[in-house]
Parts: C-alpha cells; sequence; structure tokens
C-alpha cells in the first residue's frame, strides 16, 4: 500500500519534479530524488526538463517517494550523501554523516599537521579512527592530509560487522577515485582499540572518534526518523551516554604517543564532565571547541611529553 499522498505522475522530466514536489512539500527533496532516480546531475536535469521520463525512473521516484512519506530519512532513501570533500553510500547500518563530525575531522586535520612534526624520520604517522561507521572520518583524512611525509596510515576500526561491510565499500569506491588516498586506510574490526595490533600501542598520533554518545532516556525522545532507523549501538552508549567516551579516553593513554593526539566528538551537554575526565586521566590542554552552530561539540587534548 502506498502512503498517503504518494503520487506521483510524469510525462516528462518536468512533470516528474511538479508531481514529486506535490507529493513530498519540498522542491529541493523533490531535485534530489529525481536526479537520484534518473541517474542525472543537476546541470543534466535543467538540460532535460522537457524529455520524456522511462516508467523505470517513475517507478523509482515512487518506491523513493513512498520511503520518505514513511518516515525513512532522506539520506537513506537517495543511498548516498555528501561528507566534506567526499560523495560516500550510506544505510542503515550506519549512522547519517551529519555536518557536526565534518568540523570534527577540521580539528583532526590540525591536529595531524602537528603529530606530523613529531613523528621520527621513517616512522608513519599512524590515525586511528574508532568505531568508524560508514568511514567517513578516516577517509576524509586520508584524502584532505596533504603531506605525503610522514606516510599516513589511518585504521579505521568499528564492532559492527554492518558498519565495517559499508565502510569497505566506501573505502573501495574510494580507491577507484583516487589510489593513493586508499592506500592509506585500514580497516579492522573489534571493540575500541581490541581492533588494533598489538605492536601498535604507544606509537598511534590521533585517536579520534564519533563515538554513541546518547543515553537511553535521550534515545526513546529521539525524532523517529533518528530513533527508528538509525542504528541503536552506534547512537546509546548506555544509561549515562558518556560510557563510550569513557572507554575511548581511559584506553587511549595506552595507544598514544607521546604528545600524542585525542579528538572526541560530544553532545554539549557533556563538556564540562569530559573535560574534568581528561584532565583527570591526565591528558594536557584538554579543550572543547564548537561546531559551526556555536554548540560545544569536540574534546581536544594532548597526553604528555615523554
Amino acid at each position: 500500500m502506498r502512503a498517503a499522498g504518494a503520487s506521483v505522475t510524469a510525462c516528462t522530466v518536468r512533470d516528474l519534479l511538479a508531481s514529486t514536489t506535490r507529493a513530498l512539500g519540498s522542491a529541493s527533496e523533490a531535485r534530489w530524488i529525481v536526479e537520484r532516480a534518473s541517474a542525472l546531475s543537476a546541470g543534466d536535469l535543467v538540460l532535460r526538463l522537457d524529455s520524456a521520463v522511462s516508467p523505470a525512473t517513475s517507478e523509482a521516484v515512487r518506491d523513493m517517494v513512498d520511503r520518505r512519506l514513511g518516515g525513512e530519512p532522506l539520506q537513506y532513501v537517495l543511498g548516498t550523501w555528501g561528507f566534506r570533500t567526499l560523495d560516500v553510500g550510506v544505510d542503515r547500518r550506519a549512522l547519517i554523516p551529519r555536518p557536526e563530525t565534518e568540523q570534527v575531522v577540521e580539528a583532526a586535520l590540525d591536529e595531524l599537521s602537528v603529530q606530523a612534526r613529531r613523528v621520527a624520520t621513517g616512522r608513519p604517522l599512524v590515525a586511528v579512527d574508532l568505531g568508524t561507521g560508514s568511514g567517513v572520518i578516516a577517509l576524509s583524512l586520508a584524502v584532505e592530509f596533504a603531506t605525503p611525509r610522514p606516510a599516513l596510515e589511518v585504521w579505521a576500526t568499528d564492532v559492527s560487522v554492518g558498519a565495517l561491510d559499508q565502510c569497505s565499500e566506501n573505502l573501495a569506491a574510494l580507491a577507484q577515485r583516487s589510489p593513493v588516498a586508499g592506500a592509506r586506510v585500514r580497516v579492522a574490526r573489534g571493540s575500541w582499540f581490541d581492533a588494533l595490533p598489538a605492536d601498535l600501542a604507544g606509537q598511534v598520533r590521533l585517536v579520534v572518534s564519533n563515538p554513541p554518545y546518547v543515553s537511553r532516556a535521550e534515545w526513546e525522545a529521539l525524532d523517529p526518523s533518528v530513533r527508528d532507523y538509525e542504528p541503536f549501538g552506534a547512537l546509546v552508549a548506555g544509561r549515562g551516554g558518556l560510557e563510550a567516551i569513557d572507554v575511548v579516553l581511559e584506553e587511549a593513554t595506552r595507544w598514544l604517543a607521546p604528545g600524542g593526539s585525542v579528538v572526541i566528538e560530544l553532545a554539549p551537554s557533556q563538556a564540562y564532565a569530559v573535560t574534568g575526565r581528561a584532565a583527570g586521566l591526565g591528558y594536557a590542554g584538554a579543550e572543547v571547541r564548537h561546531d559551526l552552530a556555536g554548540r560545544q561539540r569536540m574534546l581536544v587534548a594532548r597526553t604528555p611529553d615523554g
């Protein structure tokens, strides 16, 4: 049964856009869906407004509109989404990439530049993206870190098989476009640092993570478009919401090299507690930075120099 209001009709691309906009109540979402279903770029779509629409394209749009009207997030309906310089596959195996996490990558890149100057000659610059999900943090670091020396080695880890499969798919697509960037990334399954080879202990220069930081009570109050579609384990840390952050901060002290950096995404309400935890564990210069909306969004700290 189709969702109410999901009537989509078309003779031309122009007609399809108009009926899809009426069904969704959003011209921008209609354009994204028609572009994806017809495999046309935004520019090509404009040039073909008066072209006939194939039955296959019409049916694909109807299916996508039904899913959207049923409450499924637009990103999952489209199947791909933009993140910084990347266009990555997204579905219910991993969280939807969000603008806040783009700022986490910015902070991580800044820390990588600092850490690159601390690496001994001939040693790799090792970064770890814990709980990588779709891989957007790890892949962005691999693409955007411009310094060729020292060689960058990015480990993308996750306990979820589905999430790692999606990360691997996105990595394979990246490697086709940019073999150099693709060769920088290694994917490993395990809970947090358990996924890493033992010989990396004390050698990691950057730990970055967008861990679960929602409490169980907060999850129950989330919008259904998030609560009913995005993976529970990637959202909810536990009863209090700080459980995963605590693990990352505590275990990172063993894996980071002296003076190594940690960058962790958090909820604005957690900023005070997280900086206190970092200070209590001996991190130096712990600070919380803001996202583009001015909210406290990420912890940046370093281990003491040896």
